[in-house]
C-alpha cells in the first residue's frame, strides 16, 4: 500500500472548515487503486491548527495516476487557498507493516 500526507496548518480555529470542504469528493473515490481518505486534527497546538490529510492507494502507481488524472485536475482547477490556510507540507509513504486487530467472533443464539 502507499499513503500520502498532507499536513496542511490553518489557522486557530479553523481546522473544522477545512475538514468540511473534504467531506465532499470530487471523484477520487470512484478512482482504480483508491482505499481511503482520513483526516486528523492535531490536538494542543498553541499558535495554528493542524489537519492531516492521509490517502491511502493500493500501490505508488494508482496514486500517480490519480494525481496525473483530468479527475485531480478538475477537483483542483480552482484551487486557491482558502485566508486561513498558513501552508502545508506533502509527505509520500510505502507501508512497510501493518496489523489490525481481528473481530471477535458473535456468539450465535442457538
Amino acid at each position: 500500500m502507499y499513503i500520502v500526507t498532507n499536513t496542511i496548518r490553518v489557522k486557530k480555529g479553523y481546522s473544522g472548515k477545512l475538514v468540511e470542504r473534504f467531506k465532499t469528493r470530487k471523484g477520487i473515490e470512484k478512482f482504480p487503486g483508491f482505499i481511503r481518505l482520513d483526516l486528523l486534527v492535531t490536538e494542543g497546538l498553541k499558535d495554528y491548527d493542524e489537519v492531516h490529510v492521509f490517502t491511502t492507494w493500493e500501490n505508488k502507481e494508482s496514486f500517480n495516476n490519480w494525481f496525473h488524472s483530468d479527475v485531480f485536475q478538475k477537483a483542483h482547477k480552482s484551487r486557491k487557498h482558502p485566508e486561513y490556510v498558513l501552508g502545508n507540507q506533502v509527505s509520500f509513504y510505502e507501508l512497510a507493516f501493518s496489523y489490525v486487530k481481528e473481530k471477535e467472533p458473535v456468539a450465535e443464539n442457538v
